[in-house]
């Protein structure tokens, strides 16, 4: 994908982009195996006080109802999801003000917190796996977010690398497949969550030696340094920046008395005058309706995604007639399904990186690298919309078989989600309020992902576990999601509109 060679500190560059996928691929987003946990938490005993003997009045059959327990379990996902939600905005703030590593070391804390937790926990102190796995989502999300700048390195493959990273975040949910699987051969889920405890020293070595203190920043300077390196390469910058200063004023020299390279300098100027003229207020991106519609596309996508991942148990069970050895079956599908996000990711990445491939526009033409890559945007964007529209038609319609092409289509609908989350903030709004914008959006969606909790009464109380009502509704409301990308895309016909207006005056809006 791309090239490692020319010095150390291209290996180092390679060096975190791999460790970083390891630690997305390992780390992140285990919660999204929920499923597969589920299982292990039942079989142990986890809420089974909720469990009441139930008697049909047909035949006096009596039977086990375990309605409650698989309320709570719900329930601990959908409190997992809100908090990491309510927390981002703070998070995004702390990486974009205190940078990388105050906010991993944060991450770290947060799940060491989670993983002991449950290791800690027992089916009569079931309650710790409320706060347990939140900590765990939310130190999942913080890596996440930290390990998204990573693609600045390789500017040419940029949106490819987030595409990569969030594949391996959802497959990442293998982690708790990994578990259910160990837990049958005898393995015990305590001695499990105590390994990924001490995992955790993994975490803390890629934070103080493959990650910046700081920020990556956008475009790399070419004489960027970053994490652990040794004297002597710190030596070698040291000399090529003392070389380069030294040559630039050899050449300030030269054009002081040369009036004709006097003009160019003027000329060779203006670029770093831009930033000054590109630097727009956090507010004003706020405020903006390409933030406006993505923050309509973010919460209609959570709000199915979610809902879906904290039901697709009770939901298999009731289509399996309550048959474990069936829902232990597909559960273990969904979960190696997920697994496969890591290997679909890249095509995503590619398509918003398909116009950094083609031969180069002319410079005449006055296009930005912003509109540039924006303009790719739109058919990530309404690839994601159709996905998710067909995944909630998909698990819309009660058939047991016709959940393999639901669970394909949530995998491939996430690793769309999320990357093209990702790569539209960082595209579209500077790269300083990056952290901020991507918390603020996932902050409020958790307003919308409190109905969760109603939704799950209504469906358990009122709709005797039968959902199909309530997936009718999801799947017309997931058409909203329709509207950002063509919003997206009449705004780069405005922009190439704006700039051919503008081009002999020579400066462009600053506005998102």
């Amino acid at each position: 994908m791309f090239e490692c060679q020319g010095g150390r500190v291209q290996l180092h560059y390679c060096l975190t982009v791999l460790s970083g996928l390891l630690e997305s691929l390992f780390f992140t987003g285990i919660t999204f195996g929920w499923a597969s946990l589920v299982f292990v938490l039942k079989i142990d005993g986890y809420f089974a006080g909720y469990c009441t003997n139930a008697t049909r009045a047909e035949d006096q059959d009596v039977s086990i109802d375990c309605r409650g327990q698989d309320e709570h379990l719900s329930w601990v996902m959908s409190v997992a999801t809100i908090a990491n939600t309510l927390t981002r905005l703070p998070i995004g703030y702390v990486f974009d003000r205190c940078g990388t590593t105050v906010a991993r070391l944060i991450a770290v804390c947060f799940y060491t917190t989670g993983t002991l937790l449950i290791t800690l926990s027992r089916a009569e102190t079931s309650v710790l796996l409320y706060p347990a796995t939140a900590c765990l989502v939310i130190a999942g999300t913080t890596l996440y977010i930290t390990n998204v700048q990573v693609a600045n390195l390789f500017d040419t493959y940029r949106s490819t690398i987030i595409n990569v990273y969030n594949g391996a975040y959802d497959s990442s949910a293998a982690v708790f497949l990994i578990i259910k699987l160990l837990h049958e051969k005898g393995v015990s889920l305590h001695s499990c969550f105590f390994f990924l405890t001490l995992c955790s020293i993994f975490q803390l070595l890629r934070t103080f030696l493959l990650m910046p203190k700081g920020h990556i920043p956008f475009p790399l300077p070419d004489t960027y340094t970053y994490g652990f390196s040794c004297p002597s390469t710190r030596r070698e910058r040291r000399e090529e920046k003392e070389n380069d200063k030294e040559d630039q004023e050899l050449d300030v020299k030269r054009n002081k008395d040369d009036k004709t390279a006097e003009a160019e300098t003027s000329l060779l100027k203006k670029p770093l005058v831009e930033p000054k003229q590109e630097e727009v207020s956090f507010r004003s991106c706020v405020m903006s309706w390409l933030f406006l519609w993505h923050l309509l596309w973010v919460v209609t996508s959570l709000l199915c995604q979610f809902l879906y991942l904290s039901l697709v148990n009770p939901m298999l069970t009731r289509l399996a007639n309550n048959d474990q050895t069936l829902v232990s079956h597909y559960t273990n599908v969904f979960a190696i399904t997920q697994l496969c996000a890591v290997l679909l990711s890249p095509l995503n990445g590619l398509i918003m990186d398909r116009h950094k491939h083609k031969p180069h526009k002319p410079l005449t033409q006055g296009e930005t690298k912003r509109e540039a890559d924006l303009s790719s945007l739109p058919l990530s964007l309404s690839l994601n919309s159709v996905q998710c529209f067909l995944f909630c038609v998909c698990f819309t319609c009660p058939v047991l078989p016709l959940q393999y092409l639901t669970f394909i289509l949530q995998v491939v609908n996430s690793t769309f989600f999320y990357a093209g989350h990702q790569a539209f903030i960082s595209t579209a709004f500077p790269m300083q309020h990056f952290g901020k914008l991507s918390g603020l959006v996932m902050t409020l969606s958790s307003v919308v992902l409190f109905l969760q909790f109603p939704i799950q009464y209504v469906i358990q109380h009122q709709l005797q576990d039968d959902p199909l009502y309530v997936n009718v509704g999801l799947t017309v409301l997931s058409l909203l999601t329709f509207i950002h990308p063509v919003h997206v895309s009449l705004y780069c016909k405005k922009l190439a509109k704006q700039r051919k207006t503008k081009e002999a005056h020579g400066h462009g809006s600053a506005k998102c």
